[in-house]
């Protein structure tokens, strides 16, 4: 049986985009919490906890990106003049972020400015995606085989609401970062961040999976049909069991649970946006196939990244591991 080419590349670019949203989500949250530390030596402290990583969270979305690109040029030809506008605002928000965080450390006069630079940074990073996200789940009008769209139709009610949910996601994935990497009055102020965080986004995802099914009569029948809700129902299931554990791990002051239960909050919720896509790359008219570069194409690119991917996910296991433990103030790396 011939290997399903862009299958395999649809899964590694799932994975990428996974990665990235797990990865750089908690230190885009950090950013985003920036303004409600209390001072200069918790902000050293918070911000001192994702700079040997954050850079390096990075890679999975020049990965996602830079494969989307390759592997499926038509998805890539017309998503982007589709989304330009809230592309564009990402990259700009991810550009201000990073000088931020370098300039921040060599000025002390001008601190403040480049405190707020990293938040506005995050914040237009995190809305950018999550109205690209909201655009995408609503549907691409395609005429033939290139976008047939408006200037503004990314701009919807349903694109603004998950720009909003996103920004709480990867705001809570902060505090409980926080709650994990650090102790004393900050850890404090992380736990009182993360539970009216924690509620918020609760009601987000609610709002937001109510919603996605009355966007397309596709969605209701993958989620609703017959025998096919035998199939998904164990996500919901276990989003529920992951709410309530978080919420509880909260309450009693546990340190890892929190940021581990909101990384499944954000897995699940990311398989439940695939059971709902699958198969369209840019939904609801253009597959993974309809997409797919020749598979001469995808199999000498599966090649390279045969080998380039085991790298990635080393280096990255290693970073994480080697800057593993508390920061405290005085201490980290920058």
């Amino acid at each position: 049986m011939p290997l399903d080419l862009p299958f395999v590349w649809a899964a590694i670019i799932a994975f990428a985009v996974l990665a990235y949203v797990v990865l750089d989500g908690f230190d885009l949250g950090v950013g985003i919490l920036f303004p409600l530390l209390a001072d200069r030596e918790e902000r050293d402290v918070a911000m001192n906890t994702i700079a040997p990583v954050w850079d390096g969270n990075e890679t999975w979305l020049v990965l996602g990106g830079g494969g989307l690109f390759a592997v499926f040029p038509l998805a890539y030809a017309v998503l982007l003049p589709a989304l330009y506008a809230p592309m564009i605002a990402m990259l700009l928000g991810l550009i201000l972020r990073g000088v931020a965080f370098e300039f921040r450390w060599k000025t002390e006069r001008g601190k403040f400015l480049w405190d707020w630079a990293f938040t506005c940074g995050s914040l237009i990073a995190a809305i950018a995606q999550g109205v690209a996200l909201g655009a995408l789940i609503q549907g691409i009008k395609v005429e033939g085989r290139a976008y047939a769209g408006g200037w503004l139709d990314w701009l919807t009610p349903f694109s603004l609401l998950t720009g909003i949910a996103l920004v709480v996601g990867y705001a809570l994935l902060g505090a409980t970062w926080l709650v994990w990497r650090t102790d004393g009055e900050l850890q404090s102020r992380a736990y009182a961040l993360a539970r009216p965080l924690a509620l918020a986004l609760l009601a987000a995802i609610g709002v937001v999976s109510l919603w996605t099914p009355l966007l397309n009569s596709q969605f209701l029948v993958r989620w609703f049909s017959w025998p096919a809700i035998l199939y998904v129902v164990p996500v919901p299931l276990l989003t529920l069991a992951a709410a309530a554990r978080l919420v509880l791990s909260l309450r009693d002051r546990h340190e890892v649970m929190p940021f581990a239960m909101t990384l499944a909050l954000f897995v699940l919720c990311y398989i439940g946006l695939g059971i709902s896509l699958y198969p369209a790359i840019v939904p609801p008219a253009i597959s993974i196939w309809d997409a797919a570069a020749p598979d001469k194409s995808l199999a000498f690119l599966l090649a390279g990244t045969a080998v380039l991917l085991p790298l990635i996910i080393a280096y990255t296991v290693f970073s994480y591991w080697a800057f593993r433990g508390k920061v405290r103030a005085g201490a980290g790396y920058h």
